[in-house]
């Protein structure tokens, strides 16, 4: 257990640090956050700042959408996580005094097609039984609240406690409350566990933790668009939407700015290339669905990694047989959404030595009898599609051969 120092005593630059957080990513900064907040000297190691995982993530903060089947506890996780998202951006936001662009109008999951509605109604029964709040809606609901919908859309359910934030304005102001709060940032990689020194470490590096720790933590590649509405108008829906369009998944986030987030591809790759392909795709299902978007400018097309385990579900805990290293990584398209749980249930076992009950499912051993070749596989739950990608979760993608892929201090 360690306990921080009070408020009042400066931060000794020469004193060896409680904690040091391998990467500086939004769980990384808030968990660096959290812990420097508690009166524990905190660095934050991290070579590239912005360059990672959140630079290209959508924001959404969606576990009820993305209630998948077999994810039960994963979905438990972001449930809880997502409940304290209201909290959590209020506090961030008094302690960074930033901006967020945190949005709380929901979202739509909508079909264009007889094959697309069964198929999301299929999951629709499943997401219900598990008492999650999903409403279906009549095409005529679905376009009393978003007119600009596609006239062939033929039905959709609201999930209104599907919120989302925008990452690039987040990592900033994480970088910020963590400062604000003591953490001091060291701009260097970290290419071994060696080479840090701390009473504890928290290894929050996103697909560079499989090297630092043996953990099977895969890069998934993501591929997304940015538009922007023309002449400097705000986008004409409020809702997150998430589509089916000719089989096709797709989700469009809708920024105050008059920015918008076509996404995402998922692909067991390595590399960041943007592909013709991935474009064409994305903007065929994102106008099916929104025809005002053909007349929107594409600003931006992007590539990074998410950082995935073989059951989709993150790895949080002490690393087996080094009880001063934890893991907070593979949190795939999840990242944005599991910001504050992550954070918390980290700060909370390295300041109490307890590890709270939520934290069993996730422990880093459930993949000790996999070997060290599983980090390279592609595991069971693996999503080949193109609508699960860069979501909350999607949090999740960085570059290519970086030692600390969550995301960099910026």
């Amino acid at each position: 257990m360690l306990t921080g120092r009070s408020p009042s005593t400066p931060f000794d630059d020469r004193a060896r640090p409680d904690v040091a957080v391998v990467g500086a990513g939004p769980i990384g900064l808030a968990i660096a956050w959290r812990c420097a907040a508690r009166g524990l000297r905190v660095v934050v190691h991290d070579p590239a700042p912005g360059s990672g995982a959140s630079a290209v993530a959508a924001g959404m903060l969606s576990p009820v959408a993305e209630a998948y089947f077999g994810e039960r506890e994963l979905t438990g996780l972001l449930l809880a996580s997502a409940a304290r998202w209201p909290a959590f951006a209020d506090e961030l936001t008094e302690a960074s005094g930033a901006e967020l662009g945190y949005r709380t109008e929901g979202t739509l999951i909508v079909g264009s097609t007889g094959d697309d509605l069964a198929e999301a109604r299929r999951l629709w029964a499943y997401q219900q039984g598990l008492g999650l709040p999903v409403t279906p809606l009549r095409p005529t609901e679905l376009r009393d609240r978003e007119p600009a919908l596609a006239p062939r859309v033929r039905g959709g359910a609201l999930a209104p406690t599907d919120h989302q934030v925008d990452p690039r304005l987040l990592v900033p102001a994480l970088r910020t409350a963590a400062q604000r709060a003591g953490a001091v940032p060291v701009p260097q990689a970290v290419r071994a566990l060696s080479e840090v020194d701390a009473r504890v470490t928290v290894v929050a590096a996103g697909c560079g933790a499989a090297a630092l720790t043996g953990l099977p933590v895969r890069p998934v590649k993501g591929q997304i668009l940015r538009l922007r509405a023309p002449g400097g108008a705000t986008p004409g829906f409020r809702h997150v939407i998430r589509g089916y369009a000719d089989g096709e998944q797709v989700y469009l986030v809708p920024r105050a700015d008059g920015e918008v987030v076509l996404g995402a591809t998922v692909e067991e790759r390595s590399d960041t290339t943007v592909t013709a392909g991935a474009v064409l795709r994305l903007l065929r299902a994102g106008v099916d669905l929104l025809p005002e978007l053909a007349e929107y400018d594409l600003v931006e097309t992007v590539a990074g990694l998410r950082p995935g385990t073989p059951d989709n579900a993150p790895i949080l805990g002490p690393i087996p047989g080094r009880p001063d290293v934890l893991a907070a990584t593979g949190h795939h398209r999840h990242g944005i959404v599991l910001t504050p749980v992550t954070a918390d249930l980290i700060a909370d076992l390295v300041t109490s030595g307890v590890a709270d009950p939520l934290l069993t499912p996730f422990h880093p051993g459930r993949f000790v009898a996999a070997g060290p070749e599983s980090g390279n596989a592609a595991g069971p739950g693996t999503r080949g599609s193109a609508g699960r990608g860069a979501g909350p979760g999607a949090a999740e993608v960085g570059g290519p051969d970086r030692t600390t892929e969550e995301d960099r201090w910026s």
